[in-house]
């Protein structure tokens, strides 16, 4: 039964082992197949396939080859027909399609160059043959242009006198002129053919620099000058005339209409072209020549409009400013016209800004002419004086008075007080002359400077605040300017003459004086105002005193150094028994008066009297000092010399007081020369000295009076022992005598 089973099981697997085995038979014939097939292929087709790609890539470049030489050739028949057309064109004097087939040709020829990889001859000769045919263009439309603008100039070109400009037109030929056989093209067709060529700037900015030179700073700088316009059948002519004028006056308005009249003649005869090609007329924001020329030139003519006209007419006084609306409104005007013939871009505003800005630049103006009238009078001569008393009426303008209210009609700077007294209570008061400037010289220049102050400071209160600030401030900046200007400009003559240093003090003192009182009664300008421009002129007042002080001190300095020096000549006033001794110190001491005495007669009625007597009085005391030192100096003094000496003090005594004459009339002078001790510290000691050369001991001895005598007070009791000792022989009795001085 088992075995039955085997056998089943066998009878069934046997025909499914053939059934593989012959598939496997049949899968080993198909592997050895397509091994074949394989092999077949990579030896056999995939050679003739590389064969193929290569074919085809030869083929892709060949037709890339040829593409571009069709394209090439595409261009270069494009430039022969626009040269062809071109040449046609010129012939017939069309300008524009000439320039624009130019320009066709010159787009074409860009395109051959810009292929690479061709070593083509040919762009190098059409490159040649365009450059020939482009100047070709250029140079027939530049004699186009010269037959279009023709200027008459007179020979000596580049010169822009009257007479020069007289002599010149412009001749604009915008239709053929008769009788001709070569028609002129129309202006249009040659302007668009410029422009094309990228001509036109060089010609417009020609056209431009002529136009400046000969008529548009002409008629603004020759106020004489008139444009004439005659229009003829074939041409427009400007010229000009030179009127005779009552005042040489530079009027904006009359220049502005000259100026547009120019602008208005242009633009019908010649600016007013659009300058783009007919087929794009149709487009927006379209240029026209007037629009190029504007960019060209305006810059340059409106700063000529500025410097040369509109700054001269800039008011010179607060009253004219209302006058100046005219001027602002003309050139409103004047703008708007240009902006209308497309002369001037609409966000150009250059001189109205400058018009309406009338008040900076009025006051600009004001302050440079006070600045220089200032200046001038400073360094005019200071010897030409005037006298100014405390009762002498100041030409100053009238101003208001302290208690008067912020808007007085009438007062005078010079008289600050109401009345003759001002009551303080019910005992005191004060005079009129108190706080008054004493009488002396000043020089005029410096008084005329002041009333320019005054004036200016009355100005300023009908200014606008911008106007008043830029006035107060001009004030101050004149007194530093003084500060400045005068002792430098003048210092050689301040460091030599005595009499213009003592003028100088006194115009330094006058000044300071005046600064005192000049922000207080000017203190109805605004508070503001007064605040920004430094509120008031008292912090110069120190500036002035110590400017004219310095000067006068130094000039007292210079005189001391002269009166020692001439002392120095005396020898020291030893041996005066020696005639030869006596003699050179008898000069020194006339010397000294005799210089005293020239000082005396240039600073009389000039000084102040009682600075005239400090002055003189301490020059005197310097030559007193100076002897009472040498005499008191000796150890040995003869009788003889002891006489000769005490001559000698009494010439000083005797004449010294005679150089103190302050005034012009004498018999006012004895007051002042009888006053002398009151202004010469040594001369009671000096007067001491005179005594002592000629007493005895015990009359020495009694003036010291055990050191409260007369003597006691001029003389220490070593300066007193010494003098007995050079006066007397060595004696019992000055041996006494010396005792008792202690």
């Amino acid at each position: 039964e088992v075995w039955t089973m085997m056998n089943s099981k066998y009878s069934e697997f046997l025909p499914s082992v053939q059934n593989r085995e012959d598939l496997v038979a049949k899968v080993e014939g198909l592997s050895m197949d397509i091994d074949l097939l394989k092999a077949a292929i990579e030896n056999e087709v995939q050679q003739d396939l590389n064969v193929a790609v290569t074919e085809f890539t030869e083929l892709k470049q060949q037709l890339e080859r040829d593409s571009v030489v069709l394209s090439v050739l595409k261009k270069l028949q494009e430039f022969d027909t626009a040269v062809k057309e071109f040449s046609t064109a010129l012939l017939e004097e069309r300008y524009m399609p000439a320039a624009q087939r130019l320009e066709k040709a010159r787009s074409s020829l860009r395109n051959v160059e810009s292929h690479r990889g061709f070593e083509l001859r040919i762009p190098k000769a059409l490159r040649k043959e365009l450059t020939v045919q482009e100047q070709s263009i250029i140079y027939q439309l530049g004699k186009e242009w010269q037959k279009l603008i023709v200027w008459k100039l007179p020979q000596s070109k580049g010169s822009s006198s009257l007479e020069a400009v007289v002599l010149s037109e412009l001749h604009l030929h915008t239709v053929p002129p008769q009788g001709e056989d070569t028609a002129v093209p129309p202006v249009t067709a040659v302007l668009q053919a410029l422009a094309v060529m990228g001509e036109l700037h060089y010609k417009l900015k020609d056209f431009g620099q002529l136009l400046m030179e000969y008529i548009l700073k002409p008629l603004i700088s020759y106020p004489s000058l008139e444009p004439v316009t005659e229009e003829q059948p074939d041409v427009f002519i400007l010229r000009f005339r030179s009127q005779e004028i009552a005042f040489d006056e530079f009027s904006p308005v009359k220049v502005f209409d000259k100026i547009k009249l120019i602008f208005e003649v242009l633009h019908k005869y010649l600016l007013n072209v659009p300058l783009e090609e007919p087929e794009k007329g149709g487009k927006g924001g379209r240029v026209t020549l007037a629009e190029l020329l504007g960019e060209l030139i305006w810059e340059e003519l409106s700063n000529c409009l500025i410097h040369s006209c509109l700054v001269h007419s800039v008011p010179s006084s607060s009253s004219q400013l209302e006058q100046y609306k005219e001027v602002i409104e003309s050139t409103k005007e004047f703008e708007k016209a240009l902006k209308e013939m497309q002369f001037l871009k609409q966000d150009k505003t250059a001189l109205l800004k400058y018009a309406c800005n009338v008040n900076f630049h009025f006051a600009n103006k004001k302050c440079q002419d006070l600045i220089r009238a200032a200046r001038k009078l400073m360094t005019s001569e200071i010897h030409d004086t005037v006298k100014i008393t405390p009762d002498s009426s100041s030409a100053l303008p009238e101003l208001p008075g302290p208690w008067s209210g912020d808007h007085p009609k009438t007062h005078r700077p010079s008289n600050l007080l109401d009345s003759g007294t001002v009551n303080l209570g019910s005992e005191s008061s004060l005079s009129q002359s108190t706080l008054s400037l004493p009488t002396c010289r000043i020089s005029s220049s410096v008084q005329q400077l002041m009333e320019l102050a005054y004036n200016t400071m009355e100005e300023a209160k009908t200014s606008t605040k911008f106007c008043c600030l830029q006035l107060c401030n001009c004030v101050r900046d004149i007194f530093h300017v003084f500060c400045e200007v005068v002792p430098k400009y003048h210092r050689e003559n301040l460091q030599k003459l005595p009499q213009l240093a003592a003028i100088h003090y006194n115009n330094c003192m006058y000044i300071a004086h005046h600064l005192l009182t000049l922000g207080h009664q000017f203190r109805y300008l605004t508070s503001t105002v007064l605040s920004d421009c430094g509120g008031t002129f008292v912090d110069m007042v120190p500036d002035f005193k110590k400017l004219g002080m310095e000067c006068f001190l130094a000039q007292m300095q210079v005189q001391k150094r002269g009166v020692l020096d001439r002392l120095w000549s005396a020898r020291n006033f030893s041996n005066m028994d020696d005639d030869e001794n006596y003699c050179a110190a008898n000069k020194s001491i006339k010397q000294v008066l005799h210089q005293l005495r020239g000082l005396g007669t240039v600073w009389q009625d000039v000084l102040p009297v009682h600075v005239y007597c400090k002055a003189m009085g301490t020059l005197l005391n310097t030559a007193l000092a100076e002897i009472v030192t040498r005499i008191t100096a000796l150890e040995d003094i003869s009788a003889e010399g002891a006489d000769r000496l005490y001559s000698l003090c009494k010439i000083m005594v005797d004449e010294g007081p005679q150089v103190f004459t302050p005034l012009l009339e004498e018999d006012k002078n004895k007051k002042y020369q009888e006053e002398v001790p009151v202004y010469v510290q040594k001369w009671m000691t000096f007067k001491e000295l005179m005594i002592i050369l000629r007493a005895n001991l015990q009359e020495i001895v009694d003036r010291w009076a055990d050191g409260k005598g007369p003597l006691a007070e001029q003389f220490s009791a070593a300066e007193v022992k010494g003098l007995i000792r050079a006066l007397f022989r060595n004696t019992e009795r000055r041996a006494a005598a010396l005792a008792k001085i202690k």
